[in-house]
């Protein structure tokens, strides 16, 4: 009997390890849910989603995208509400939330980074930014700060400011 019990557990414990974690291959799926639902404008939520560093290369695949968004959580202390943002710049401010978050940024009202999902010049800070051009440039300043540090812990680079070497930042 104790033969049987032994082995039982044994083999238990070999199909426990042996399985491939496939967590890995498979996007994350709560990220796949929030793009979506902004896509299709049924986003509810009045806040930003709790997202964390682990979601940043999933969040990272859609900062290219160009459909215009209407239906998204807005910072309410704003006194300027937008219409409409195109669903890359909105995924950047995503990822920006997250670094705001973990830095306890002293622009954070809730999970929200900034104003608005807008981007502005550092120079002239009332004029909103806006196009495929712009989207390209903090796109690419996301991509750099990403790449050049993802190997590292967060919290080595998250102080780090994306948007340092443009002449940009968010609204």
């Amino acid at each position: 009997m104790k033969c049987v019990i032994l082995l039982s557990l044994s083999l238990s414990l070999v199909c426990l390890y042996s399985c491939d974690d496939q967590s890995q291959d498979r996007p994350n799926e709560a990220v796949e849910s929030y793009i979506d639902l902004l896509k299709k404008g049924e986003y509810t939520d009045p806040e930003l989603p709790a997202f964390t560093s682990r979601d940043i290369p999933a969040l990272l695949e859609h900062i290219s995208e160009s459909q215009s968004i209407s239906d998204f959580p807005q910072n309410m202390i704003s006194s300027f509400a937008l219409s409409e943002c195109a669903l890359g710049i909105y995924v950047l401010w995503t990822i920006e939330s997250i670094r705001a978050v973990a830095i306890d940024s002293e622009f954070l009202i809730g999970r929200f980074p900034s104003l608005t999902p807008s981007v502005i010049r550092k120079e002239e800070p009332f004029e909103i930014e806006e196009g495929v051009d712009i989207q390209g440039i903090v796109a690419n300043a996301y991509l750099d700060w990403w790449e050049n540090s993802k190997t590292k812990d967060f919290d080595a680079f998250k102080d780090i400011d994306p948007m340092d070497n443009t002449e940009y930042r968010w609204n």
